[in-house]
């Protein structure tokens, strides 16, 4: 059997790779497609090096534009790919632009389609997010839930591709990522943090960075009584020199973090603050 793995962000890489090590144990042949939506050197080293994992086979280098025309701009790749390899099966995560993408074109391709994380919903119809998640899963031949309440969840729509609960592989990939991430990480020791007495803080949703709102999250940071450590997004950076925002001397402004030093940092935290759907699965 052979499958295409299709993904492009961070969070799928994470999500890919104990699955990619339970198909190798298995025999089954993947081959993985990775779009360009999210890059990270130092990511991409320590699952293809730590995890023994092949590099991608194809690489579309496409990102950086908005939502619907880089699923315009990555389906010829991922079409070129299915029609080389001829797959058993295409396989996607989560719910983002690559996600979208490959689902369109398995079926465009007459392939069939499995989805990891089926049946998530969030229930906020302005999300992207949550249009990508009910459109993969209705046209998915598989359906792997994380949980019961997803797989019931697909029931009611009425979906009609098999649904199996499997876990949630972010939990898999925690486990098994973490303590390499602690081990190569000195993280802790260049920002003077002590394990379980500090917290971590991430805010990048565009409703949070909102100026009125984003402010009282700043002043709920200011109001907390040990260090904090904030790994900013661009896009919240911006709106805190925009409008001129003040954080505290215990609010540490970071740079963005590679998946190593926020793997570290997150894992002997006392208590993470956050608006990513990845990173709370990471808190696993």
């Amino acid at each position: 059997m052979k499958i295409l793995s299709i993904v492009g962000n961070r969070p799928q890489f994470i999500k890919s790779a104990p699955l990619s090590v339970a198909l190798c144990e298995r025999g089954i042949d993947e081959v993985t497609l990775h779009t360009g939506q999210h890059y990270d050197a130092e990511l991409s080293q320590v699952f293809f090096e730590e995890l023994e994992l092949p590099e991608p086979a194809y690489r579309l280098g496409i990102g950086g534009q908005p939502h619907d025309e880089m699923v315009a701009a990555m389906r010829p790749g991922i079409l070129h790919a299915i029609e080389a390899e001829r797959p058993d099966w295409a396989l996607v995560y989560g719910d983002t632009s690559s996600t979208l993408a490959g689902a369109r074109t398995a079926t465009e391709g007459r392939v069939p389609l499995a989805h990891v994380e089926a049946g998530m919903r969030s229930g906020d119809w302005s999300m992207p997010e949550e249009h990508i998640r009910v459109e993969v899963d209705g046209i998915s031949e598989l359906l792997f839930c994380p949980d019961e309440r997803s797989a019931e969840t697909l029931a009611g729509e009425g979906v009609t591709g098999r649904i199996e609960v499997v876990g949630d592989v972010m939990a898999d990939a925690s486990f098994r990522l973490a303590p390499i991430a602690r081990e190569r990480s000195d993280v802790l020791e260049r920002l003077e943090l002590e394990p379980g007495r500090y917290v971590v803080a991430t805010v990048h949703r565009e409703a949070n960075v909102a100026v009125d709102r984003f402010r009282r999250i700043a002043d709920g940071l200011n109001r907390l009584s040990e260090p904090v450590a904030f790994p900013a997004h661009p896009r919240t950076r911006a709106t805190l020199e925009a409008a001129q925002i003040s954080l505290a001397p215990h609010v540490r402004l970071l740079q963005q973090l590679g998946y190593i030093d926020l793997a570290a940092l997150a894992s002997r935290a006392r208590v993470i603050l956050t608006d990513s759907g990845g990173l709370q699965k990471e808190a696993y």
